[in-house]
């Protein structure tokens, strides 16, 4: 697969890590495989927590110049210096944040598998649209996304589009063809080394 259509990858953080071994772990796979951006996804609402952990993976993204954005906590992108947020609701709440973060922020729009969400989120001004789960969950209701679905967005659709939830080997290689981003994050974190699994999840883009 020639570099200009190779997908670009969105790592995802595990929604709760050790900040004792986590930021050494994002380091290796960084320093290992060439990663677009850095999605934190955590759990819970403690603050503090969410601060620190932010703050140990800013510090690793951005010396290597790799943008960091966090799901859904508008109010920490900027105290953090992160580079913008990933919304999980869809198109709801895009035009707001636009206005709050400016127009340098990233801001990325989780649409499940509805492409009339992700239409309307690109509308409202998201940077790209998240599309899931690709493979199948038991996790939500059991839906997953069409391939018909992305094949359509990269025909029709100039905002760029991220496949992530579940993904395997098999549906790397199929759906390369048809996205720009794979998020990829529970797939290798949950493995001895997340680096090794990354590389060969990727192993069909070449």
């Amino acid at each position: 697969m020639a570099d200009q259509d190779r997908p670009q990858i969105t790592l995802i953080t595990p929604p709760v890590f050790d900040l004792e071994i986590f930021p050494d772990q994002l380091a290796a796979v960084l320093d290992g495989v060439d990663v677009a951006c850095v999605r934190l996804a955590l759990a819970g609402k403690d603050e503090d927590l969410i601060s620190r952990a932010a703050d140990a993976c800013r510090m690793v993204a951005h010396a290597r110049d790799v943008a960091i954005v966090i799901e859904n906590h508008l109010l920490m992108v900027q105290r953090l210096g992160l580079d913008g947020v990933h919304l999980t609701d869809g198109a709801r709440q895009v035009r707001y944040v636009r206005k709050e973060l400016g127009n340098d922020a990233i801001i990325g729009s989780y649409c499940g598998v509805t492409r009339h969400e992700g239409m309307n989120a690109g509308e409202a001004g998201a940077d790209y649209v998240a599309f899931g789960p690709i493979g199948a969950t038991p996790l939500g209701n059991g839906a997953q996304v069409d391939f018909d679905l992305l094949e359509w967005w990269s025909q029709v659709i100039e905002v760029p589009s991220i496949a992530e939830g579940a993904l395997n080997l098999a549906l790397v290689e199929k759906f390369a063809l048809v996205t720009d981003f794979f998020g990829i994050g529970e797939e290798i974190w949950s493995t001895p080394d997340p680096l090794a699994a990354l590389k060969a999840l990727l192993a069909p883009l070449g």
